[in-house]
């Protein structure tokens, strides 16, 4: 069933205010998994360090797998009655990929044969000699396509709530996660069944500094 999509050239400033976390979900409607994937090519479009899109999804969309899913996402309903799951999870082992990445762009004429020999030699060795840098870049990286995931979603007329609510533990045993991916959130995602809650944010003074971080 094809969603009604909202113009998908209006301006970006109405998407932007048009997000809200939703939690109350239509549970008779089903997003196609060619509609899932519409979603997933705009969100890899999404920036990330050195180009390396650390980012890999789990699309859990069957409702046996949801079901499993629920008591270890704290028995949030929006679990069982959304379209689907999608874990945004970071590959810890993504700078590996560093040839394959480069080499394209090589292919596609961005970057010379000695530029990408330099680039995967610095990222591969320095990575590797301490794996935890690389662990809080890839989560930052995982949180940059999530956002970019949910206004997509937020302008091809669905609605999305990201989760940080579930036992993260459990969750790597349920779906037998290998050991290089980590669970950045879990983001519901399907037909609203009741508007978001309004809600409301501190003014930019409130939050910006200029220059300096002046407490007085």
């Amino acid at each position: 069933m094809k969603t009604e999509q909202i113009d998908v050239n209006q301006n970006f400033s109405q998407v932007i205010r048009e997000r809200h976390s939703v939690r109350n979900y239509d549970p008779n409607f089903k997003l196609s998994r060619e509609e899932i994937t519409e979603l997933l090519n705009d969100a890899i479009l999404a920036p990330s360090a050195s180009n390396l899109q650390p980012w890999r999804f789990l699309v859990i969309d069957d409702q046996e797998r949801k079901q499993a899913l629920h008591p270890v996402a704290f028995n949030q309903q929006q679990i069982l009655d959304s379209s689907a799951v999608i874990a945004v999870l970071a590959d810890l082992d993504a700078y590996k990929q560093a040839e394959t990445i480069y080499g394209r762009a090589v292919e596609a004429g961005y970057m010379t044969e000695e530029t990408k020999t330099r680039f995967v030699t610095n990222l591969t060795t320095g990575y590797a000699a301490d794996p935890n840098v690389y662990r809080e870049i890839a989560k930052v990286d995982g949180g940059l396509v999530s956002m970019q995931l949910m206004l997509a979603a937020t302008a091809k007329g669905y609605s999305t709530v990201p989760m940080g609510g579930y036992n993260a533990a459990q969750f790597i045993e349920l779906f037998n996660l290998p050991s290089n991916l980590l669970p950045v959130m879990l983001i519901a995602v399907g037909k609203a069944a009741v508007p978001a809650h309004p809600t409301v944010r501190l003014s930019v003074d409130e939050v910006t500094f200029w220059n300096n971080v002046d407490n007085n």
